[in-house]
């Protein structure tokens, strides 16, 4: 880790080192847009491991072969206005498939003003509902209450050792309950190719850790094909975030909401991370990789062999992910 940091700040500043600052972790955080407001950083206080040589960092999702977003004549967005003040109502197109009834509720995910503003309400918390926001395409401003995950990480994370997990990933500030924290990015990949991958990899379940399904919105029977399934998957192993090295916990302190901005590309939906509850400054970050689906108990007891030990430590920990 020392001599991998060295070379960085030591000759990555210099030219004749293209080829080695284009596969730089430092360098890859240090070009995203809010590296000087809003760093990511690394630090390893455990032993000399450093992160994997072909990961990645990204700051958008990338699209595999097979995967596209929908056609421009195809987008749609709100006409609420400037200020963004009525896109919070059920009037709101961007809430069309939110059954809140009166146009005149209010139907979004977050608080509006005071020291909760931008924080999502409890009954989103508890729930799994989706989270449908404004994008690019409404006529409401970037400054819109309810474009809370486009606008991205408004938090310092941080990429440490762990003693006994790998890496993990904690925050230099304080995060409140129900705040955005950021999204898993990846690769979005077809099923088809996620199962070769599966296939491919040495350890099936260690494959698992890092592909997500985008199936919050599959419905066999949906008039949109790209819905019907099977669903898309993001796999953050080899390209991704800082999300990428958050570990599980049986006992989260986050969770992964389905967030929508345009309604055209539900398919690509984002997989938007939240704190659940207050988070201290430097408190390791976590979401449970199931979201508390356990196997069941019998059938786990003759399959241990094959599966992956938990080690969260927490009080209620299922003893394995799956």
């Amino acid at each position: 880790m020392e001599e991998a940091t060295r070379q960085h700040f030591f000759y990555h500043g210099k030219e004749g080192f293209e080829d080695e600052k284009h596969d730089c972790h430092w360098c890859q955080i240090r070009a995203f847009k809010t590296h000087t407001t809003i760093p990511i950083t690394v630090v390893n206080e455990v032993d000399d491991e450093v992160l994997p040589e072909n990961f990645r960092f990204i700051d958008k999702m990338v699209y595999g072969q097979g995967v596209e977003a929908a056609e421009d004549s195809f987008r749609s967005g709100c006409s609420c206005g400037d200020n963004g003040a009525k896109c919070q109502y059920s009037a709101c197109d961007c809430l069309a498939d939110l059954e809140e009834g009166d146009e005149d509720v209010k139907a979004y995910a977050y608080h509006t003003g005071g020291s909760k503003a931008g924080l999502l309400r409890s009954r989103v918390i508890d729930s799994t509902q989706p989270l449908y926001e404004c994008h690019q395409a409404c006529s409401c401003s970037a400054l819109c209450p309810n474009r809370v995950v486009e606008r991205g990480r408004t938090v310092p994370l941080q990429i440490f050792r762990t003693i006994n997990r790998g890496w993990g990933v904690r925050c230099l500030e304080e995060i409140k309950e129900g705040q955005f924290v950021d999204c898993y990015l990846g690769e979005v990949i077809t099923s088809a190719e996620a199962d070769r991958r599966r296939e491919q990899s040495a350890i099936s379940q260690r494959k698992d850790v890092y592909l997500f399904a985008l199936d919050k919105f599959t419905d066999e029977d949906s008039l949109d094909p790209r819905l019907q399934g099977p669903p898309l998957e993001v796999d953050g192993e080899f390209m991704s975030g800082p999300t990428r090295f958050i570990n599980h916990s049986c006992d989260p302190n986050m969770r992964i909401f389905a967030r929508v901005g345009d309604h055209a590309d539900k398919h690509l939906h984002d997989l938007a991370l939240f704190a659940i509850r207050d988070i201290a400054r430097g408190e390791e970050l976590t979401f449970d990789y199931v979201d508390g689906v356990a196997e069941d108990n019998e059938e786990t007891s003759l399959n241990v062999d094959n599966m992956s030990e938990c080690l969260c430590g927490s009080k209620n920990c299922r003893k394995f992910l799956w």
